[in-house]
Parts: C-alpha cells; structure tokens; sequence
C-alpha cells in the first residue's frame, strides 16, 4: 500500500478516512429521522452494465488537498449543494456525450467530524448538516435531470451500528444486531471498521435486505460496495466478503429496482468469477487519487494501471466491467498531470473499456479536459462492441496495446511511459498481417493515411496516441516451436509442466536464478528483424532475458496473465540470420514467465 497524505495512515482508509475515524466514535444508535423508506417501483430497464458506465463521482474532490475544495476540514466538500451543482454542470456539459450517474461517496451519513446517523433498524441515514433534505430528495433531484443516482456503503455491519447487539433489524421480527454477527465480533472491510457479517444466521441476509430496501426505495440506480475482500489490502477468512456481495446481488433483485453494484478496491483475481457473478463492475486497484494537493499524481498512483490492468482483461466483457477508477483528467492543474499524461490516462481507460466516470469539478472544466471527456471517437471506442485492448508488447517504458475488432479493423495504442520522450512503433507483424494499413487518429479525428509495415510515432514522456487500424495487407505466416520440445535446450531449474491453456498441453517452468531455455534450429529464409510471438503464463509481471544466437540479450517484462492456468502473447523483435537460429530465455536472477511457444513470421 501507499502512504496517504491523510495523517499517516495508508492511503487506501476507508476512502481514507471513512473508517479511521470510525474506532474513536460512540457507539450511537440515532433516532428514526429522516427513514424516508418508500416502496420501490418496478423497472423495464435494459440489463446493467450492457457497457461501462459513465458519470461523476465525489470521492476525488473529498479527498484532495487541493485549495479551497473541502475549507471546512477534511472530507468536508461533501454536501448537499455540491452534489447539486455537479448534477447541474453534468447535465449541462456531459450528458449528451453518455455521463449519467452521480455518485455520492463515502461520509454522506457522517458529520465533519465523523460522527454516523443511523435510523432505529441500524441502517445508515443522511447526516442533517451534510444533506439537509435527505437522500431520497437528493436521488429525486439527480432523476429530474435525467440522471442516475449513486450511493455508497462499506461492507459488513459498521461497528457503530452495532448498538451493543440489541438493535433490531427492520422488517425481521426477533433479529437484533446481535443475531447477524459472529459471537467474537470479528472485524472486517479494508480500514476493519466493521463486525462481519455472519450468513450461517436466518437474521444476517434479512439486514442486507433492510439496506438495499432503504437504498431503492430513496430511488438509487447504483450502489458502490467498498472495503470488499478477498482484497482491498486484506486476506484471510475474516475479510472474505463473497458471501456480503452474494448477498447484495440477492437483495437488489428482491427490491424490483435495476441497482448497479460496484465492488471496491483492488479485488482478489482469484474470485474474479464470484465478482463476475454477482455484481456489475469490480474495481482492480489501489485508488487512483494521491490524497496529497492535487486529484491524482501520475506516480501516485496512474501510472500503476498499466502494470496491473492486463492481468484482467480477458475478464471484462458486457454485464460486467473492469473498474480503474475515477478519470480525472478535466482540470488542468488541480489534476495534478501534464497534458500528456492527462491523455494517456483517459486513453488507457478508453481501451480498457473501463468506467468513465471523473472526479473532477465539472463547474470548472477546462478546454483541453472537456475535449478529453467528450471526444466522441474515444467514447464509441469505450462503449462499443469493441474487445478491451492488452498489451502486444512487453511492459517495457514503451508500450504497445491492440485489440482486433468485430469489423477486422485494430484498436492500437502507443504509450510512452518513460520519463523523457521517445519514439514507439506498432509493428503490422505484431498485429498479425503484413504489408499496408490505414491508420486513423482518434483523438485528434484525423486520418493519417497509409502506412506500411508500421506506425511509428515521437511521443512526449508519459506520452501517447491512439489509432484504428485498418489492414489493406496479407495475414502473415509463421512456423511455431513448442518450448516443451525435445530438440529445445533446458538449463538450470528449467522443466517441463502441464499446461491445459497451453498449445500441445505443456510449457518450460521453474525458469528461475538461472534458469534457460533455449529454442533450437529456428529458421527463417533471410536475415532480418523479426517480430517474434512469444506465448507465456505469468501469475504476476516477470521479467526475462531475450537473446539470439548468444548474442546480447535485451530484458523485456511480460505483463501478467492474471493467473497461472491462463496464457497469453507479447511480440518481441528479434534479430535472425538467415538458417538456423536459436533463441534463449534466461531467468538471471530472478523468476521468469512460464514459456508456452514461440510463432515466428516466416518473412521478416
């Protein structure tokens, strides 16, 4: 974890503070004011999350030192009359561009110095100061827009409504607090700011019930569930909430009312079928704001997406989404980002199909970050029928990200990740087909004409561009070499394993503190530069030496496959005499990826 600017605690506390505050409050149990429960209408709305969603989100400006954004202490820019005047200039500067939710985070039941409301039934209510006209009235507002409303909880029973076990649960005659805990009142959430919730006991899922009952009933579209583990900086049975999110899924549906239900933060992978199964949109990181004078840094933490992105792609697809966090890239210097990097943050985001929804003050959007959130080309390309992009290349500084199109056209990013300015090229061989291609230019719309072989661009640092592709040349031909093969060379730990993703059922592993392995007699008809497909397993980045011929070896690090049993492909170009080659992988002294085959174009 990162160190917050927040005092010293990590960075990722409850949304910082939601919960640090938490263990120095009464226990208070506040009267029922403001229950404001009504019965929720059904809906005929499309399935959720048919595409990411997109909107606003009050999380980035809560949380920001920034000057003047919370003058009341901490957290403070939370309130009625803010989330009203987002709703107004989201209405008015975004909507027709597909922003349509207003998501109010973490304290809306909290005074500004953390002090919770609950109704008599434990369930969390607006705090008077924060909220005036409570939640229902806000919701009501945000909809006479033509907008959606979004709302917020931590996982588990928060200890402040705990009440000492005799509060009752609505709605669920004989059930109090109590009834829906474990008796040793384990902790539970990112900040263990709650008791967990114990599903074994008939009362816990009728208090789930009582919230989302409350939640729809003020009319809320979308529900973001934080804190949530396996994850969220936690592991082990007590921070297991699958069975909290399960629950979740099991009371919206119960409501009648279409909820998206976002999961919160930096979600184990290894449960990525639970996330999948019962909610919308998971989020895959750390949060994205530095807490220190600006919304973001690109250090703290932007640039970590493009290491941990690829590991989940292949697990976001319509009904649910790969959530990177708030896009906050409209406004200039309270960003905290150069303009550079403002675009390769929102293009990464773009190609990811992930949620585009910012944190910034849409009351102040500056020209270069309005064009930015409303190019209409980078939008279509997120809420398309498009695949999410991954990188073709290592995750070197300089990076190349693609992904094939329903219509045979390429999405293909470049990204400069390096702190000085530098030149990338997208190779034709590396997206599988030779000769020319159309290359468009998104977001400057802008056709750039054709290019053969390649598209080569001089990119700032933290630079990038994004193109489509559109092939006018041949498929190319490769010979493949299975790195299981008795004709390859393994040196060191290097063996053979069983692989069931993996072309002919095997791969080379243990390829560690020395470990090789080296393809022999590869042959091509001419000396050249070739771009080498290298398919690998890879639980987590790794990096490995690549060399030819015993030649100089160049490092490159394979994004990760998210897990062990899952492959996938990065090209490498290499350097190839005319005849028989080989080609080495060396572990040095560190852990490699896992090597399942290598394609080798059979022209360079």
């Amino acid at each position: 974890m990162r160190s917050s600017s927040y005092s010293v605690m990590p960075a990722r506390t409850l949304r910082a503070v939601v919960v640090l505050a938490l263990a120095a409050a009464a226990v208070t149990v506040a009267p029922a004011v403001r229950a404001e429960t009504t019965a929720p209408a059904a809906s005929t709305a499309p399935a959720l999350a048919a595409k990411p969603y997109m909107g606003w989100s009050s999380w980035s400006m809560q949380s920001s030192k920034y000057p003047g954004l919370n003058p009341d202490g901490d957290y403070s820019y939370l309130t009625e009359a803010n989330v009203s005047k987002q709703t107004d200039a989201l209405a008015a500067k975004l909507k027709k561009y597909g922003y349509e939710y207003v998501n109010i985070d973490a304290g809306w039941w909290r005074d500004n110095a953390w002090k919770p409301e609950y109704d008599q039934y434990g369930r969390q209510q607006a705090d008077p100061k924060r909220f005036p006209s409570g939640m229902k009235a806000v919701a009501d507002r945000i909809h006479a827009k033509g907008l959606k409303a979004g709302i917020y909880l931590p996982a588990g029973l928060e200890k402040e409504a705990y009440g000492d076990g005799r509060t009752p649960v609505w709605n669920a005659d004989g059930c109090t607090t109590a009834d829906i805990v474990h008796s040793d009142l384990r902790t539970t959430n990112g900040w263990d700011s709650s008791y967990q919730l114990d599903f074994s006991r008939p009362c816990t899922q009728k208090y789930i019930d009582s919230q989302a009952e409350l939640i729809a009933g003020w009319g809320y579209d979308f529900l973001k569930l934080d804190g949530v583990g396996p994850g969220s900086g936690k592991s082990g049975d007590q921070y297991d909430n699958v069975a909290d999110v399960a629950a979740w899924n099991k009371a919206i549906a119960a409501t009648g009312r279409p909820i998206h239900l976002e999961l919160s933060w930096s979600l184990d992978i290894g449960h990525a079928a639970d996330w999948k199964k019962y909610s919308q949109g998971w989020r895959i990181d750390t949060d994205v704001e530095c807490y220190c004078n600006t919304l973001v840094s690109w250090e703290n933490s932007v640039d970590d997406r493009w290491d941990d992105t690829p590991g989940w792609t292949r697990h976001a697809g319509p009904g649910g989404w790969n959530d990177l966090d708030s896009l906050d890239v409209g406004n200039g210097g309270m960003d905290g980002l150069t303009k550079a990097e403002r675009q390769s943050y929102a293009t990464l985001w773009a190609i990811a199909k992930s949620p585009l929804f910012t944190g910034d003050d849409l009351t102040r959007l500056d020209s270069y970050g309005l064009s930015l959130l409303t190019n209409k080309e980078v939008i279509a390309l997120n809420q398309g029928n498009t695949p999410p992009a991954r990188p073709i290349t290592p995750s070197d500084p300089q990076q190349v990200w693609a992904a094939k199109n329903p219509d045979g056209t390429y999405t293909v990013a470049l990204f400069n990740l390096a702190d000085r300015p530098a030149a990338v090229s997208a190779s034709w061989a590396s997206l599988g087909f030779t000769g020319t291609a159309a290359v468009r230019d998104l977001w400057n719309h802008e056709n750039l004409g054709t290019h053969k072989d390649k598209v080569t661009e001089a990119l700032p640092a933290h630079g990038s561009r994004l193109f489509t592709v559109t092939p006018h040349g041949s498929t190319l031909a490769y010979t493949g070499y299975e790195a299981e093969s008795p004709a390859n060379t393994l040196t060191g730990n290097a063996s053979v394993a069983d692989c069931s993703a993996c072309s002919g059922g095997h791969k080379v592993g243990n390829l560690y503190l020395g470990g090789k392995l080296t393809f022999n007699d590869i042959v091509v008809p001419k000396a050249g530069t070739y771009q080498v497909k290298i398919d690998y397993v890879s639980g987590d980045a790794r990096s490995v030496a690549v060399s030819t011929n015993g030649g100089g070896a160049a490092n490159h690090k394979f994004p990760s496959t998210g897990d062990w049993s899952t492959a996938e492909t990065v090209s490498v170009p290499l350097t190839l005499k005319a005849g028989s080659n080989t080609i080495t992988f060396d572990s040095g002294n560190s852990y490699a990826p896992d090597i399942d085959r290598i394609d080798v174009p059979k022209s360079s």
